[in-house]
């Protein structure tokens, strides 16, 4: 089956909270007789470009699987070239103005070098005030860590006498996660041909709508969103009701 289309579906079809699942950047390289650090490259180009194409759609929020806690494991050389490209986007301040965008960094941020880190408090805070689509980029993200990270915090609070542990709700331990104040992702697509979640929005993906699409990222266009969105319009969200 052809997984593209030419146009999307009518707006009010489109989810609130996409979530993308970035993959198949090194099988694309090796296909290719390139370095995997070149598959990284180019899967950095097709993010600018699905972040905007997303923005004109009107989508309002986007989650986009960068680097995750397990990412550490990979040769030296390969994390050096993935955190340098994402040195590179979070200090294009003049796009993501241009573009009304708001970005937003989720996951466990001490372990990365302190010129990233600078760079990932200066883009939030230049573009906390835009009001266009916002920007989520997981990066040293798991989604175990994070529900790990929210219930410490609860606990914290239990044990300093601040909070009652029987008033602890869904929706309290939700406030105390990486997306708190969004809403959960209605869609997550997963290009590449692998069919998991690999440790990705966990606690926020209990009732998302999964498509894993055969097209490796460094491949993956507008015309393949347009696909995904129309599957996703298509399905019938009953949230365990009838």
């Amino acid at each position: 089956m052809k997984e593209t289309r030419k146009t999307p579906p009518a707006r009010e079809l489109l989810p609130r909270h996409l979530g993308i699942i970035m993959d198949g950047n090194g099988r694309w390289a090796k296909a290719r007789a390139l370095p995997r650090e070149a598959g990284h490259r180019a899967g950095a180009k097709v993010v600018r470009e699905i972040i905007r194409y997303c923005a004109q759609l009107g989508i309002p929020y986007l989650t986009v699987y960068a680097f995750s806690t397990e990412n550490w494991k990979r040769p030296p050389h390969e994390v050096e070239a993935l955190l340098e490209l994402l040195r590179g986007y979070l200090s294009d301040v003049e796009q993501y103005q241009k573009e009304n965008a708001r970005l937003r960094v989720l996951g466990e941020l001490s372990p990365l070098p302190g010129d990233l880190q600078e760079s990932i408090r200066r883009a939030e805070a230049e573009s906390a005030a835009n009001t266009g689509i916002t920007v989520n980029i997981a990066l040293n993200y798991g989604g175990r860590d994070e529900i790990v990270h929210g219930v410490r915090s609860l606990a914290r609070d239990c044990a300093q006498g601040k909070l009652d542990p029987e008033s602890i709700t869904e929706e309290l331990l939700s406030s105390r996660l990486y997306t708190a104040g969004e809403p959960d992702p209605d869609f997550i697509i997963r290009p590449s041909g692998e069919l998991r979640l690999s440790n990705f929005l966990l606690w926020q993906s209990a009732y998302a709508e999964l498509l894993f699409m055969n097209v490796l990222w460094p491949d993956f266009t507008p015309e393949h969103l347009n696909y995904a969105l129309y599957q996703y319009a298509l399905r019938d969200r009953r949230f365990g009701g009838v």
